[in-house]
């Protein structure tokens, strides 16, 4: 036995010095020490022993068991301590190079403009209502006075799915299923993506953004209106703003306005920004057409509102004065970077 067990020293000595890699190491500890280990089938025959001799037996293997163990302890050690030595050496950090700095992005021109408009209207009193950006024509023509072969249609140009669905051309459906719900009074904004069939060039695009509101109360007059966008284009552009109304015809509105504010940039005397009118178009409204109520289930002798839509891009170029809108979506670093 104890022939064995020296036998088994020898060789587990050797195998563990041989190991030059933490798996090596491993296969050696299983090959004398695991389960089917060579000491352990020596432990297990221990039965075969003398009686009287057991305990000295026992006592052989005990010892021969920790010195295998001992050694694995010390090579494994030597070979992490190499191990972490050689990545060091491979993962060397220079402390005296630049830091790369980490890019944080930020919001888009048209965010910063949407959150303003939208903290002015909540500050009214608004809600902010979104709506599908794929509509049935009902919504986003029929109920809103602008039935089949209208004009207005030719106009817009549409992107058609099929003859009763379409890329909405503005986010005025969303008031007209508003208004169905029959929830008075209402007072709301609706910003979103609208489609039309445009040619792109520095105004035009045939996906852009809108922001419209709607009033729907008893007593609401035009005068409520002039108010609201007064007070909305000197929060928007300065105190010192002044609005115009100028009639103009829309088939949802009657009577209906487009609205210029004077000029930020030269207070109205007359620039190059506002080509020298010193006035600059910003949206258009209007009082909403008493059969614009009566289609979506509203009494037009009991209620009347007013509607207004203003282009999201329009209120990015004017405030940070862009003159070309395709700058807005060609992602173009050296320029969002200014915001």
């Amino acid at each position: 036995m104890k022939e064995k067990l020296e036998a088994i020293l020898n060789e587990a000595m050797e195998r563990i010095e041989a190991s030059d890699a933490p798996e090596k190491l491993n296969e050696a500890r299983v090959n004398f020490l695991g389960k089917k280990g060579k000491l352990t089938a020596l432990k297990k025959s221990m039965k075969d022993v003398v009686p009287e001799d057991r305990p000295k037996v026992g006592q052989m293997v005990n010892e021969v068991s920790e010195k295998i163990e001992k050694k694995l302890e010390v090579v494994r050690t030597d070979l992490e301590r190499k191990l972490r030595e050689k990545k060091l050496e491979a993962e060397v950090i220079d402390v005296t190079l630049p830091a790369k700095k980490n890019v944080i992005g930020h919001r888009h021109p048209n965010t910063i403009a949407l959150e303003e408009v939208e903290r002015i209207f909540v500050g009214m009193g608004y809600e902010v209502v979104e709506g599908p950006e794929i509509e049935l024509d009902l919504y986003n023509f029929e109920k809103l006075n602008i039935p089949a072969n209208h004009p207005a249609k030719d106009e817009q140009d549409t992107f058609y799915i099929n003859s009763d669905i379409v890329l909405r051309t503005q986010t005025s459906p969303v008031q007209a299923r508003v208004m169905e719900q029959g929830k008075l009074p209402i007072r709301m904004i609706a910003p979103g993506r609208v489609f039309r069939s445009d040619e792109v060039d520095a105004t035009h695009s045939p996906s852009f953004h809108q922001i419209e509101g709607l009033v729907i109360d008893k007593h609401i007059t035009f005068a409520d209106l002039k108010g609201t966008l007064e007070e909305f284009a000197k929060e928007l552009f300065g105190e010192e703003t002044r609005t115009k109304f100028r009639p103009h015809h829309f088939p949802f509105t009657e009577p209906s306005a487009e609205v210029d504010v004077s000029c930020f940039k030269c207070g109205g005397t007359g620039c190059r920004f506002c080509k020298g009118s010193g006035w600059i178009e910003i949206l258009g409204c209007g009082m909403v057409h008493p059969h614009v109520l009566e289609m979506c289930g509203i009494d037009p002798d009991e209620y009347t509102g007013f509607a207004f839509g203003v282009g999201l891009e329009r209120i990015a170029l004017l405030k940070y004065e862009i003159d070309d809108m395709r700058l807005l979506y060609e992602n173009d670093y050296r320029f969002l970077k200014q915001f």
